[in-house]
């Protein structure tokens, strides 16, 4: 059986010029690249303010969720990027529980020296399952 693959993009100018969707659904599996801190616009958000960063992070993650009709409860995995984890790591763990409540993902953090672009601290892409219960 052949599955038609559904993707989403904000239409900022970032995915032409990398290539890339926001996320691809295959099946019952949605494939969310890592969402960073922006408006609709495509302007970046909380330049030096990581928890503001993490939080417009998670509220991306959330629009993505809403464009497949998927809730919180069924990410099955998330993955985050951090710049200094070691000083940002009780912020990011302390956010992560607040946006998960009693849902638990898998979760792999790691720390990098930096990302695309030159403010951004953090970036969180996750796996999303639409045949779970929400």
């Amino acid at each position: 059986m052949t599955v038609q693959a559904r993707k989403f993009g904000y239409g900022v100018p970032w995915e032409s010029l990398y290539g890339f969707s926001q996320a691809l659904q295959a099946g019952e599996t949605v494939y969310v690249s890592g969402q960073l801190s922006h408006d609709e616009a495509g302007t970046f958000i909380g330049a030096g303010d990581f928890e503001l960063q993490t939080r417009t992070t998670f509220d991306n993650l959330d629009r993505v969720l809403k464009q497949f009709g998927a809730a919180r409860n069924q990410i099955v995995e998330t993955t985050t990027l951090v710049v200094d984890l070691r000083e940002n790591f009780e912020t990011l763990a302390r956010l992560h529980a607040q946006y998960f409540d009693r849902h638990r993902p898998t979760s792999t953090a790691m720390g990098v020296v930096e990302l695309a672009l030159p403010d951004q601290l953090i970036e969180i892409g996750a796996v999303v399952r639409l045949d779970l219960e929400t």
